[in-house]
Formats: C-alpha cells, sequence, structure tokens
C-alpha cells in the first residue's frame, strides 16, 4: 500500500513589512485551522510514518501540528521551498516509506493533487489531499488512479 498525503500550509500572516516570503509566520487563523485539520486527518486512520516539510516557516509550523497528532519527526527540506510538482511527487518517493505526507506551497501542490486525482484540484490553505493505492508501488503513483482520494478543508 502506498498512502501519499499532501498538505499546503495553513494560512500565513502578510502584516509584517519587509519580512522575507520564506519567513512569514502563520496568522491566528492558520494556527487553529492546522491542529483542526491534523486531528481530522488523523480521525480517518491515515497516520504518515514520514513527514516532509518545505523550510518555509509557515510550511514548517504547519507541519509541527501534523507532527504533534501523528507523534513522528518533521524532515525539513530546502528543496520544498515553492517546489514543483515532480519535486514534491520525487521528495516522497524518495523518503524511504509507503506512508508520507509533504507540506508546502502552492501552485506546485494544487498542480500535484490535480494531477493525481486526474481533476482540477484548488489546494486552498491548510487543504490536505489523501491519495491510498491499496496494492501499489511508488511506481504506480503517478501512472495509475488511486484506490482513494478524499480533500480534506478547514
Amino acid at each position: 500500500m502506498i498512502q501519499l498525503v499532501l498538505a499546503r500550509h495553513a494560512k500565513s500572516d502578510w502584516a509584517g513589512e519587509g519580512l522575507a516570503d520564506h519567513d512569514r509566520p502563520l496568522n491566528d487563523r492558520g494556527r487553529r485551522d492546522a491542529p483542526q485539520v491534523a486531528r481530522a486527518v488523523s480521525r480517518r486512520g491515515v497516520r504518515p510514518e514520514v513527514l516532509l516539510s518545505s523550510t518555509a516557516l509557515r510550511a514548517a509550523t504547519t507541519a509541527e501540528a501534523f507532527a504533534a497528532e501523528f507523534e513522528v519527526e518533521v524532515t525539513l527540506r530546502d528543496d520544498l521551498y515553492l517546489a514543483d510538482p515532480a519535486q514534491l511527487l520525487a521528495a516522497a518517493r524518495e523518503a524511504g516509506s509507503n506512508e508520507v505526507m509533504v507540506v508546502a506551497h502552492d501552485p506546485g501542490m494544487s498542480a500535484l493533487v490535480s494531477r493525481l486525482a486526474d481533476r482540477d484540484v484548488r489546494m486552498v490553505t491548510c487543504a490536505v489531499a489523501i491519495f491510498t493505492w491499496h496494492d501499489g508501488t511508488w511506481d504506480d503513483v503517478d501512472a495509475t488512479a488511486p484506490d482513494e482520494f478524499e480533500v480534506l478543508t478547514p
């Protein structure tokens, strides 16, 4: 079984004048949504063994909320900051696990989710897409339709 969980970071704060994009924190809504969505994912029985995140503050903080719920460590990766769909999928494949979660950014996240779901999916902030291939391997991801697909939003 392959389970790929793709999450767009929670809502970030744009108020910090002069703050670099990479350093933007979550706003109040983002800090509220991330743990709530993490609990909703957990209630579905989803428990990624590996959690990868962009190094951007807003993504890393979102990932920490999921990590607390799933009791896993977050692996921060520079290459996930503003990554394109190919980079996001490659990171998941290379993680060394069949159950992987990636927390990153748009437009790459929406593009990858849309491609794997074979339909247009807009990943709003803190949205989570859950893909499952029951008898598959990583070779099946992006080659065959998932057996299960669900998107959760705050």
